[in-house]
């Protein structure tokens, strides 16, 4: 999680002023008592008017809360906001803790059209504790990423540009790579000839 939270104050550093205004009235929309911080019912009462209710899950507030004492200051609270930005509100599909460091994901289900995807924490694969299908390729999600750069790059240029382009705002791997495959390689294709080797 530590990692998350040196990301979190970077990207804050970077908003500019009314991002940054916005972020304070919202933890004050949050924080219905008025008394600084927020508690677990004022967490889950938002997010559940937000219609964010994935982003419920004990173990994301329990991640979100540093110092452990049962609410979120100012700071902790934007972790929330970054997670809910860069999609990284992941949970185990075994053990339904929230996945804040690596973890590992089928290949197959990440490069599948259906946006459906199956993750699960170190501990679980490692323990072999999940169950999915038998021809399941599980890599971590930083050697996925990196398999699929290198995917992207293998699409003759004009059409990688052209590709990156159409994606270029709200840039997201899964969907970059689908798309590309689509152009060069087919889905199925995609993820058969995918192997997650690194050892």
């Amino acid at each position: 999680m530590e990692e998350i939270r040196r990301a979190v104050v970077a990207y804050y550093e970077h908003l500019p002023e009314n991002d940054k205004k916005l972020a304070r009235k919202t933890f004050k929309a949050m924080d219905k008592n008025g008394d600084g911080k927020i508690n677990r019912d004022e967490y889950v009462e938002y997010l559940t008017r937000k219609k964010a209710t994935n982003f419920t899950h004990q173990s994301i507030f329990r991640a979100l809360d540093k110092d452990g004492n049962g609410s979120l200051d100012f700071e902790e609270a934007i972790v929330l906001y970054y997670i809910m930005q860069s999609g990284r509100a992941i949970i185990c599909q075994s053990c339904k803790t929230f996945l804040a460091g690596a973890y590992f994901s089928c290949s197959k289900c990440f490069f599948n059209v259906s946006g459906s995807t199956y993750e699960i924490c170190c501990a679980c694969y490692g323990g072999k504790n999940y169950t999915h299908h038998g021809d399941a390729i599980f890599c971590d999600n930083y050697t996925l990423l990196r398999q699929s750069r290198s995917v992207i790059q293998e699409v003759p240029i004009e059409k990688r540009r052209k590709t990156l382009k159409t994606h270029q705002k709200g840039l997201l791997v899964p969907e970059i790579t689908v798309g590309l495959a689509g152009i060069t390689l087919g889905v199925a294709d995609l993820a058969s000839k995918f192997y997650c080797s690194v050892l």
